[in-house]
């Protein structure tokens, strides 16, 4: 059997997909897995999936393609390629999976299994409906069991990626606070004085930090890292980053894909959420995990990309001496210390390194 597995969203709705990845794998000579452009990195990364095929999908993200019929052509064609027999579509509850659904069947595939509220004519076979409270990659594992694809004993259902290399080079040894400040759109950023002022707080009270951001988040990764910590902003791969993330005692984030990630190498969470979107579906997935921010502010449940409410307050009335303190619990909920932790800073003679 040949399966295709369908995420078209961003680098952590990929990561989330991955244990509904490996069951269908359990089951299939071959799994496909369809992501768009910013996923595609993290689809690489999953066990379980022997090709990745990218499309940006005009119905998905933040800044989606026109609608071309020439586009929607080529991916039907690239899709039949596959020769897929069975497919499963993962999408946010509040999309619909049946425009990826109607392109999976011009392909022809002949077995679609999807979690849908509408009406899905002849475009699906299995129709099934999430569970509204469940976590992301619970209700994906869900609708895997519903088209025959339980998740196979000994698998914990945990986020998983691929080992990742060494890092050491990179950020020194085991035991160090990774404080990843940045995120895809502004209301689930904390602010960068707060974030610059955690760093500093953390490295006085002994750990060392290492600071994490994509290419494009380089001056706010040098911002926030100053003199307290080690800047790696836009200087990791993505199987780099999840190899540094690993390495953490614990990791310091907003609701981002590097959360997801540091979930999936089995890293303690201290999650910056922003109630934009529900924690009990978007939180870092099975590790142990400090939640800060207020989860009832007014902005909760609005999906905004940019903050709502005078002063972000969700997340900017979070403290760095709070961060501090949840880094510590996170920590040892974890069962991992830090390696410069106790008596004061101890420098790692990277301070300040570009």
């Amino acid at each position: 059997m040949r399966a295709l597995v369908a995420r078209l969203d961003s680098f952590g709705d990929v990561l989330l997909a991955g244990p509904a990845v490996r069951a269908v794998a359990a089951r299939a000579d071959h799994v496909t897995l369809l992501c768009g452009p910013r996923g595609a990195p993290a689809g690489r990364m999953l066990p379980g999936v022997d090709e990745v095929l990218v499309w940006d999908a005009p119905w998905v993200g933040l800044d989606p393609p026109p609608t071309a019929r020439d586009g929607v052509e080529e991916a039907v064609e690239l899709i039949a390629g596959q020769r897929c027999d069975t497919a499963l579509i993962l999408a946010s509850a509040h999309q619909s999976p049946l425009p990826t659904a109607l392109v999976l069947r011009m392909a022809g595939v002949s077995r679609i299994a999807a979690d849908s509220v509408h009406y899905p004519g002849s475009l699906l076979d299995v129709r099934h409906r999430r569970d509204e409270h469940a976590h992301e990659a619970e209700a994906a594992l869900a609708l895997a069991e519903a088209a025959g694809f339980p998740l196979p004993g000994g698998d914990d259902g945990r986020l998983r990626v691929l080992p990742p290399p060494g890092v050491e080079e990179l950020a020194g040894p085991p035991g160090y606070v990774v404080l990843h400040p940045g995120a895809s759109v502004p209301a689930r950023r904390w602010s960068p004085d707060l974030s610059a002022e955690a760093a500093e707080a953390l490295a006085e009270a002994g750990h060392r930090v290492v600071v994490t951001g994509v290419p494009e988040e380089r001056e706010l990764t040098s911002y926030v890292a100053g003199r307290a910590g080690l800047d790696l902003g836009g200087r990791t791969s993505p199987a780099e980053l999840a190899g540094v993330l690993a390495g953490a005692a614990a990791v310091v984030t907003g609701n981002t894909g590097p959360a997801h990630l540091a979930a999936a190498v089995g890293a303690p969470v201290v999650s910056l959420f922003s109630p934009v979107v529900p924690a009990e579906r978007w939180a870092p997935f099975r590790v142990p995990l400090v939640l800060l921010g207020d989860q009832q502010a007014p902005c909760a449940g609005t999906r905004a990309r940019a903050c709502p409410v005078p002063g972000h307050p969700c997340l900017d009335r979070v403290t760095p001496q709070d961060v501090v303190t949840a880094v510590e619990k996170a920590a040892a909920e974890g069962g991992r210390q830090s390696t410069a932790a106790g008596g004061g800073r101890e420098s790692t003679g990277r301070e300040g390194a570009v």
